[in-house]
């Protein structure tokens, strides 16, 4: 009998196309709906539904193994492809989907490569992860909701078939949950405000939603603000894929600055600068921060496909160790570099504005601390 071939089998034949696209959308800052196409036709969109439904199956080891390769490629792609996999677990194992709705959205994953994201952020809360009431509101009316607001860094919004909106009802007593509505309803907007230093392609714009009727069963999950429990899983698969991204721009530039140093031979020392011992202690410790991501990657996705997740205090500091190693790999491949990491013509340039980026996704490095130190402290440690 022939073995069923790997999951991924498909991938690495398409990042060579990926990365070379990678370069003219983040010149034009331009969604990269071509790269997009090529994981549609792969069928990697699907890669974490369920089976059963035709999906891919896969936990989060081959969720974060194929971000990773994706972001070495163009992280604006594996960024929009890690929010579509953190939806679709989090979908699967959600309780408050009502069922057909959920299988709905998952088959379209897999039949059509329909994109998912949530969007949460908004210009007068900022982040959801600090509190508050979003000021998006869901009134209700005879036939279902109608959802009124404004979305900021809406990941993949030029690409996306459904949208997760976090919202309030305007009951007496407000709840929160999410609001699913479809890309293509009538009063939703995208306003292109992406303009950013990094990961320029990744079409994080603004979503403006202006009187957008859905039906009653899309609420999902209505609770009181501050009553829903947290999430393990979801935070755990948050703390793994969102750095996974960068720890594939890494990669990308630690391959970058071994091709550069072997090659380059100064006139003054008549030898390749990989001769010199600083310069394989400064690459020996681009290994290191490397090795340190895909242990800790390794141990956290085992733990997640066990069904073991670590507490989310935990997994929000693992996080922030993560995103930081990734940035402090690319930066010492700049100091390698020299005066070439800032040439536009030559791809350091852009790694180092895209890893940037990795410090800015939720939970920023002070609310992963502060939640760690709280709990270790409510614990009585020393």
């Amino acid at each position: 009998m022939t073995a069923a071939p790997h999951p991924l089998a498909a991938l690495p034949r398409l990042l060579p196309g990926i990365a070379e696209a990678a370069v003219r959308h983040d010149r034009g800052a331009s969604f990269p709906h071509d790269s997009l196409a090529a994981l549609r036709g792969a069928g990697l969109l699907g890669l974490t539904v369920p089976a059963a439904l035709g999906g891919g199956g896969g936990g989060l080891r081959l969720a974060a193994e194929a971000v990773e390769q994706a972001g070495a490629a163009c992280p604006a792609t594996a960024l929009v492809l890690a929010m579509q996999y953190l939806k679709h677990a989090a979908l699967a194992r959600s309780p408050a989907w009502p069922e057909a709705l959920r299988e709905r959205v998952q088959r379209e994953a897999v039949t059509e490569g329909a994109l998912i994201n949530a969007l949460r952020v908004e210009p007068e809360l900022g982040s959801p992860t600090r509190g508050g009431l979003p000021a998006t509101v869901a009134r209700r009316t005879a036939k279902g909701w109608v959802i009124s607001g404004r979305k900021r860094y809406a990941t993949g919004a030029p690409g996306l078939r459904w949208m997760e909106v976090f919202a309030r009802t305007d009951e007496d007593e407000p709840r929160v949950g999410g609001f699913l509505v479809p890309a293509e309803a009538p009063g939703v907007g995208i306003v292109e405000t992406w303009d950013h230093l990094g990961l320029r392609a990744s079409g994080s714009h603004d979503v403006v939603l202006d009187e957008v009727e859905i039906p009653e069963d899309h609420a999902i999950g209505l609770a009181p603000q501050g009553r829903a429990a947290p999430d393990a899983v979801q935070m755990l698969w948050n703390a793994v894929l969102v750095p996974a991204v960068y720890t594939g721009v890494a990669r990308a530039a630690r391959d970058w600055i071994i091709g550069f140093v072997r090659a380059r031979a100064p006139g003054s020392l008549g030898a390749p600068l990989a001769t010199l011992a600083r310069v394989q202690e400064a690459v020996g410790r681009i290994e290191g921060l490397l090795a340190a991501n895909a242990r800790i990657t390794g141990a956290l996705a085992a733990a997640a496909d066990a069904g073991l997740p670590p507490a989310t205090t935990e997994a929000g500091v693992l996080k922030v160790v993560l995103a930081g190693n990734a940035v402090r790999a690319v930066e010492e491949a700049t100091l390698l570099a020299g005066n070439h990491a800032h040439d536009r013509a030559l791809p350091l340039e852009r790694h180092w504005r895209d890893v940037q980026c990795a410090r800015m996704h939720a939970p920023a490095e002070d609310a992963a601390h502060l939640a760690a130190g709280r709990a270790a402290l409510g614990e009585g440690r020393a």
